[in-house]
């Protein structure tokens, strides 16, 4: 979802903190302000082991209850599946601010990434096809710790039940609360003001905010395999 009028001014006055120089009478605030992550953010795709920065890098910044971030997925799975061996992938959360859930849902997936890594994919899949239950109209007429509840039991029944009571008290644990915000920090960082937005090998793709279909992946993929030396396979 492009939000630019939303975002975009945060966004930059974040980025122009973040590079004064180390002299600007404001500099040591910005030392204050910033919280450097102990590991790099986001959620690897597949297994950990397997995870080569030397691949190509795709990173994606979702919202877990954005309708693009919903569709940007399938056919990004499905150039996965194709590339293989060839790609990485990192997922960011990137909750918007009026999207009443969206941090939430976030912070589920922090908590259910630290509990079980195996389950963080999944969830994020439960997510889309279930965003209507989440939607702002949705939850308008029932608590937060209502809806705190209803993502527990959503992450507790993806994640299993064994783990339902260090979810629901992850919701109280102000490390999670503190790696939702970090994602969404280092996004603003980058330059994002919306969901879906990507990264690859470190630059941006065009027309974020947008879904890109599989045939799009494979235009941007297909030219750098071929710069690597490497064989572009052919879809079934």
């Amino acid at each position: 979802m492009n939000v630019i009028h939303h975002l975009l001014v945060p966004s930059l006055l974040l980025s122009l903190l973040i590079n004064l120089p180390t002299h600007h009478p404001s500099a040591k605030w910005v030392v204050r302000a910033q919280s450097i992550s102990a590991q790099f953010d986001g959620f690897v795709y597949g297994k950990k082991s397997e995870f080569n920065p030397s691949k190509i890098l795709i990173e994606a910044f979702f919202d877990p209850v954005c309708p693009d971030s919903r569709d940007a997925w399938p056919p990004l799975k499905q150039a996965l599946n194709h590339y293989n061996s060839h790609v990485s992938l990192t997922v960011h959360t990137f909750p918007l601010p009026y999207h009443d859930n969206a941090f939430v849902t976030s912070r589920a997936l922090h908590i259910v990434n630290d509990l079980n890594s195996s389950a963080t994919y999944p969830l994020w899949e439960y997510f889309f096809k279930n965003q209507e239950k989440f939607y702002n109209a949705q939850t308008a007429n029932i608590s937060k710790s209502e809806v705190v509840d209803r993502v527990a039991n959503v992450a507790a029944k993806v994640a299993g039940s064994t783990h339902y009571s260090a979810i629901k008290s992850g919701f109280t644990d102000r490390k999670s609360d503190l790696k939702t915000r970090i994602s969404f920090k280092y996004g603003c960082s980058r330059g994002v003001f919306g969901t879906p937005f990507f990264y690859v090998n470190g630059f941006l793709l065009p027309d974020g905010g947008s879904p890109l279909d599989y045939n799009g992946w494979r235009k941007v993929i297909d030219p750098l395999i071929k710069a690597k030396g490497g064989k572009i396979y052919r879809a079934m």
